[in-house]
């Protein structure tokens, strides 16, 4: 064969392989189109005081919980931070997912093997195709020691995409610590302001029940001298047991949810407390920002997204399975009878070459497998939709909420003030002997209901700001992933 036939026959394996690996390439990562709108829709109706649309403020700094003045709750935060079981299993995730990349990018680097046999022997005599033939000796001794190398040539880019496929779910792990991470610091926030509100319902039921008692002496002085009737006094009773009653039911859910804050910072429960404290909490200003930063904003999102080009690249790996393999391969060493001249230049053996492996018929496995990854793919990107479209839901939800609380909050002080002045007149009226204690206890049951309704509705009001600084991705910073 000529020089020029080798040359042409060269030539023509490199554009069977040229053609062969463009069309092998990996498929682009294609998301879902998402189209948000221009504002949020709870924010444009109204200039609320509690929500700012601007996208010059972004809502990324660490320790978002301390715009809420709490000291406490951020010594817990922190505690949280280092003992929280939930987030240490998240954090051991992520370190799987580091590590299991590292495996995939091993296969970019060739493989060397070393190995070192040395055994005693002895060969039958009657063994066919004996070593040296009849004269060849029973007993002999045999010792090897070799390296073995392989490097795959990637033409088809299968071992880049996998790499790539694991870059993409390291990067979606990191996103899920993340994720894990700001759910337990709002779940924690969100317990601690529930907890504070009982702190502050207890003390309206503590005074609520010391007024029940000092107006429970009153009819009873009042029923002694023949003034007030046993029904008043009946009334009186069962109004300070109702107060007593609820006072006890607070105190259990009170109670409760400490047991939930210490579990939450990887405390003992049986061990773990907190002090009542009724000071009042602020309630930040939360800038929101426009829709579209949503997106970038989140890190189950980002999770997500990721995860769309894991599967992405794992169908590119899938489609690689259609082409030959290429290997290269060697192995060398030292191979003796005689020990006491082991690293001796006679001993020495090697080999050297590639080999090409394709599969040629495996009823239609690869092609099972493909569809597979495809269905795979469909699966994360409807799952991208899915989350993409949860979060748009999960920031107008406490956007209403947190409005429409603040607004209700405003009415039930206005109602709060109210019931005060109907007792204050109801109670002259029952001492004057102008109206029955009926009109005293409609009016400390309305008195009290309205400041236990207005406490409730400013607690509800902070717990809805703190999912909404959830709903908007909290504090975290996404990062850029290794390459």
């Amino acid at each position: 064969m000529s020089r020029l036939t080798l040359t042409a026959t060269g030539l023509a394996v490199l554009a069977l392989v040229a053609g062969l690996t463009g069309c092998a390439q990996a498929p682009r990562t294609e998301l879902p189109a998402m189209d948000p709108a221009p504002a949020f829709k709870e924010t444009r109706a109204g200039n609320s005081p509690w929500v700012v649309a601007s996208t010059d403020v972004p809502l990324a700094w660490d320790g978002w919980w301390k715009a809420y003045g709490d000291a406490e709750l951020d010594g817990l935060e922190q505690r949280l931070i280092q003992n929280s079981p939930d987030l240490a299993a998240a954090l051991a995730r992520y370190d799987q997912a580091r590590a299991a990349t590292e495996t995939l990018r091993a296969a970019q680097s060739p493989t060397v093997n070393s190995s070192l046999n040395v055994t005693r022997n002895r060969q039958s005599e009657r063994r066919p195709l004996r070593v040296l033939g009849p004269t060849s000796p029973d007993w002999y001794n045999s010792a090897t020691l070799g390296l073995d190398a392989s490097y795959e040539l990637d033409l088809w880019g299968r071992v880049r995409q996998q790499v790539a496929a694991g870059v993409a779910s390291e990067a979606a792990a990191q996103a899920d610590l993340a994720a894990a991470r700001l759910q337990l610091q709002a779940q924690l926030a969100d317990t601690v302001m529930a907890l504070r509100g009982l702190d502050r319902d207890d003390a309206l039921l503590k005074e609520a029940e010391e007024a029940y008692g000092k107006a429970l002496d009153l009819v009873e002085r009042r029923h002694r001298a023949g003034i007030s009737s046993g029904l008043d006094l009946a009334r009186a009773q069962g109004q300070l047991e109702a107060a007593r009653s609820q006072r006890q039911q607070s105190q259990a859910q009170r109670a409760v949810l400490e047991h939930a804050i210490a579990a939450l910072v990887g405390a003992n429960a049986s061990t773990f407390a907190m002090a009542p404290r009724l000071d009042e909490l602020a309630t930040p200003v939360i800038p929101v920002g426009v829709p579209s930063t949503l997106l970038q904003r989140r890190p189950d999102i980002a999770a997500a997204q990721r995860r769309v080009e894991a599967a992405t690249a794992s169908l590119g790996v899938a489609r690689t399975a259609y082409y030959p393999s290429f290997t290269l391969g060697g192995q060398g060493g030292f191979q003796t009878s005689d020990l006491g001249r082991f690293i001796d230049a006679p001993n020495l053996f090697w080999a050297l070459g590639p080999s090409i492996t394709f599969n040629l018929l495996d009823g239609g496995r690869r092609k099972a497998e493909e569809s597979r990854v495809r269905a795979v793919l469909e699966e994360t990107t409807q799952r991208y939709r899915s989350t993409v479209l949860t979060a748009f839901q999960q920031v107008e939800d406490q956007l209403v909420l947190l409005d429409r609380f603040g607004q209700a909050l405003e009415n039930e002080r206005a109602n709060v003030a109210a019931a005060d002045r109907s007792l204050a007149l109801a109670t002259n009226r029952y001492k004057a002997g102008a109206a029955n204690y009926l009109e005293v206890v409609t009016s400390q049951t309305a008195g009290l209901t309205a400041k236990r309704s207005a406490n409730d509705l400013a607690t509800r009001q902070r717990r809805a700001s703190i999912q909404l600084i959830r709903a908007l991705g909290g504090g975290w910073q996404p990062a850029e992933p290794r390459s």
